[in-house]
């Protein structure tokens, strides 16, 4: 009688219904001429697909991590400190508007104080509310640095790229001793711009570090190897 095993080795074809090539007592096993032990026949080779390549850290990695992480854990320290000093500069910009205004319109009353009390609550109140947010981003940036998150390097590289841009206004700014704003009554004090400044530089320079490492190697620096 010609017999036909499956594919798998599992069963044969008998002339009418597949039947397993396992005996009943499980010990041995049909392989289409003669039974055999159970242990000697295996099925077919089992599909595994090839992984692909796997990044590995390198020397840059940790470095990347640390610094990103300070730069931002000074970030925090920065939001939290905002309240502090951006109220008193926010308080004098509102009088200042108001007094301008009056001028211009002499005829018009002048708004009640009440008016600027709550005015001046409610920058107080959006000033800690930015600080806090400061704060969170700082936070969340922080632990995706020490935990390498890929998408979080791009969006480091982004703010920081941001910030590079930006540079050249504070530079501007400290030395002219103000703002572009100034025009419109609000100025910082100039002492702001000169840290804005003097910022400026270590984040131009994590920057161009951190796309020179994306270029190079690629986010946090890590490498891509085979896999063993």
């Amino acid at each position: 009688m010609s017999t036909r095993l499956s594919p798998d080795g599992m069963y044969y074809w008998d002339g009418q219904q597949w039947v397993s090539t396992l005996s009943p007592d499980g010990r041995t096993r049909w392989n289409g001429s003669a039974w055999v032990s159970a242990g000697q026949m295996s099925g077919p080779p089992v599909y595994q697909p090839t992984q692909g390549t796997m990044r590995q850290p390198s020397s840059w990695t940790r470095p990347l991590q640390y610094s990103v992480a300070g730069y931002y854990a000074l970030q925090a320290l920065y939001s939290l400190t905002l309240p502090l000093w951006m109220s008193g500069p926010l308080s004098q910009a509102m009088t200042q508007s108001m007094e301008r205004q009056q001028q211009l319109s002499p005829r018009v009353s002048p708004p009640p104080a009440e008016v600027a009390g709550m005015v001046t609550s409610m920058m107080s109140v959006a000033l800690w509310i930015a600080a806090i947010g400061g704060l969170a981003i700082s936070v969340v940036v922080i632990i995706g640095a020490l935990k390498r998150w890929t998408w979080m390097y791009y969006v480091v590289l982004v703010f920081l790229g941001l910030g590079t841009i930006s540079a050249p206004l504070n530079l501007i700014s400290a030395a002219t001793g103000s703002s572009m704003n100034a025009a419109s009554g609000f100025s910082l004090p100039t002492w702001t711009y000169v840290v804005g400044a003097i910022v400026a530089v270590p984040t131009a320079a994590l920057f161009v570090w951190m796309l020179v490492a994306l270029v190079k190697r690629g986010p946090w620096g890590m490498t891509r190897v085979a896999p063993s």
